[in-house]
C-alpha cells in the first residue's frame, strides 16, 4: 500500500484559496463584453443570447445546456480569416466540433485541423473540403492514415519516425504522394498551465531540435517518394496572451529551415505556428484582437527569414479556443444552496447545480477560472463569495471555484457560465452515468439543436447486459 496515498480531493472544501479571490465587481449582474458573447445582454433583468431570452431557451431545452452564439463564432472566424494576407487559418476542431460548426467554419473560409479518425469522420460527414483539412495526432493508427490519405486531406502532420514509415507505406499503397508537415519541438514553454504547455522537451509531441531528431525526420520525409515535405509545424502551448513565445519558436523553426536549405537545397514552403491564442475567462484577462496577433506573427516570421536569408513562406495558424470559446455559454439550474462557516469565521456558500465535471472538467483538471451570473433575473442583494459545484460524487467537482453571486441566490435560479465553448463539451463524459448536455445554436432569436441531449436510453444502449427482449 502506498504511503503517499490520500483521499480524493483532500482539503478542497475547508480552506480559503491562497491568495484570496479578487473582490466582487461593482455590479454582480453586469456582463463584461470581453468575456460574454457579442449578443449577450440583459433585457428586463433577464440574460439574452442570440436574441433569445435564456429562460425561454431553458424552457425548450432544459438544463444543463450549452448555448452557442452563431453570430459570435462566425465573427471570430472571419476576424482570423481576414487578419493578414498569406496566412492559412485552420480551426482546431479539438476545441469543439460537430457537423454544423464544421459547416460554418468552411463557409467562413477557414481550414480544419483534426487529430483523430473520429474528428475526421465528422469533417467528412459535414462535407468539409478535404484539401483544407490537416490531420494531427501523436499516434495516428494505420486506419486513420488510410482514411486521411484516401480522402485527400491537404496535409498530415508527422510526429514520430514510426509515423513517417506508416504514412509512407499508406501513401505508397494508395499511389498517392501525400503532403506532410514535420512537427518540431522547439523547446519553448509558453506562460500557461503545466499540463497544457506542449513545447518543452519532456513530452510526447514532435521531433526535438536539441538532439537533431527534427533534421533526421526531414531527411526521412525527403527520402520517401510517397511523401511531399509541405512544411514545418510547431505548437508552444495554450491560453497564450502575448507573442513573445511565438517569437522564440519562429526563430528556431526558421533556423531549421535554413539548415534544411543548406543541407538539401530546398526551401520550406510553409511554417505552421500552431494555436494556443488565449481568451478572457475572468476580469483582467486581456487577449489581443486576432488582427493584431496575426500581424505580429507575420512580422516575426518575416524578420527571422530576413535574418536567415530565406524567402518568407506561407504561414499557418490553428485557433480553436479563440474562435469557439467565448461564443458558448453553459446554463445550469441551481439545486441547493449551502452556507458553510469556516474555522476562521468566514463563510463560503456552496451553490450546487445540475451539471458539473461531466460537462466541464477543466476546473478540476487545470484549475481553470470562469465567470458566472444569474441568468433568469437581476438582484440588488449584496454579493457573497460562492463556490459553484456540480452533482458528482467528487469533492473536486467544481465548476467555478470563486464566484461572487448575489446573496439571495436560491434553488431554481438559472446560472450562466461564460466562455465554455472550448473543451467543455468536447471533453465531456458520462461520469456517474450522467448524460451529456445538448448544444443549441442561437441566432436572431431562433434556436436549433446541433448536438442533442443524451438520454439514459442512450447510455443503456451500450450496455450489453440490458435485456432488449
Amino acid at each position: 500500500m502506498s504511503r503517499s496515498a490520500h483521499p480524493a480531493g483532500p482539503r478542497h472544501a475547508d480552506v480559503l484559496p491562497d491568495p484570496p479571490p479578487a473582490p466582487p465587481q461593482a455590479d454582480a449582474n453586469a456582463l463584461d463584453p470581453a468575456i460574454w458573447p457579442v449578443t449577450a445582454c440583459r433585457d428586463g433583468g433577464v440574460l439574452h443570447l442570440g436574441g433569445a431570452a435564456v429562460p425561454d431557451l431553458v424552457g425548450r431545452h432544459g438544463t444543463p445546456a450549452l448555448f452557442l452564439d452563431e453570430a459570435d463564432l462566425r465573427a471570430r472566424a472571419r476576424a482570423f480569416a481576414t487578419a493578414a494576407a498569406g496566412v492559412d487559418v485552420f480551426y482546431a476542431g479539438k476545441a469543439f466540433l460537430c457537423t454544423t460548426v464544421a459547416t460554418w467554419v468552411a463557409q467562413e473560409g477557414l481550414g480544419l485541423d483534426v487529430c483523430t479518425g473520429g474528428e475526421l469522420a465528422v469533417a467528412r460527414a459535414a462535407g468539409f473540403p478535404p484539401e483544407r483539412i490537416a490531420l494531427h495526432g501523436n499516434n495516428k493508427a494505420v486506419g486513420e492514415l488510410q482514411h486521411a490519405v484516401l480522402a485527400g486531406v491537404g496535409r498530415v502532420v508527422l510526429d514520430s519516425f514510426e509515423e513517417i514509415r506508416r504514412a509512407a507505406d499508406v501513401a505508397s499503397a494508395a499511389g498517392i504522394r501525400q503532403p506532410v508537415l514535420v512537427r518540431v519541438t522547439v523547446g519553448v514553454e509558453a506562460h500557461t498551465h503545466e499540463f497544457i504547455a506542449t513545447a518543452h522537451e519532456d513530452q510526447k509531441f514532435g521531433f526535438s531540435l536539441r538532439d537533431g531528431a527534427a533534421e533526421e525526420a526531414v531527411a526521412a520525409v525527403l527520402d520517401s517518394p510517397a511523401l511531399e515535405l509541405a512544411g514545418l509545424h510547431s505548437h508552444i502551448g495554450s491560453q497564450i496572451f502575448d507573442t513573445a513565445g511565438f517569437e522564440v519558436a519562429a526563430g528556431r523553426v526558421v533556423s531549421l529551415a535554413a539548415r534544411i536549405r543548406d543541407l538539401h537545397g530546398i526551401e520550406i514552403p510553409e511554417i505552421d505556428l500552431g494555436g494556443g491564442f488565449g481568451i478572457a475567462y475572468v476580469a483582467g484577462d486581456d487577449p489581443e484582437p486576432p488582427r493584431q496577433t496575426v500581424e505580429r506573427l507575420v512580422g516575426i516570421v518575416a524578420q527571422e527569414c530576413a535574418r536567415a536569408g530565406l524567402p518568407v513562406p506561407r504561414i499557418a495558424i490553428e485557433p480553436g479556443r479563440a474562435i469557439v470559446g467565448p461564443a458558448m455559454v453553459t446554463v445550469y439550474e441551481v439545486g441547493t444552496v449551502k452556507p458553510v462557516e469556516l474555522d476562521h469565521g468566514m463563510v463560503r456558500t456552496y451553490v450546487s447545480v445540475d451539471g458539473g465535471m461531466s460537462d466541464n472538467i477543466r476546473t478540476a483538471l487545470y484549475d481553470a477560472q470562469y465567470t458566472c451570473v444569474l441568468a433568469g433575473r437581476e438582484s440588488d442583494a449584496a454579493a457573497v463569495l460562492c463556490r459553484v459545484v456540480g452533482k458528482h460524487c467528487e469533492s473536486g467537482d467544481i465548476v467555478v471555484r470563486d464566484a461572487w453571486l448575489p446573496g439571495d441566490v436560491r434553488p431554481g435560479d438559472l446560472l450562466a457560465v461564460a466562455a465554455t465553448g472550448a473543451y467543455c463539451r468536447s471533453m465531456a463524459s458520462n461520469y456517474n452515468h450522467v448524460p451529456r448536455p445538448p448544444v443549441v445554436a442561437v441566432r436572431d432569436g431562433a434556436d436549433t439543436v446541433i448536438l442533442r441531449r443524451e438520454t439514459v436510453e442512450d447510455l443503456l444502449r451500450l450496455d450489453a447486459g440490458v435485456d432488449r427482449g
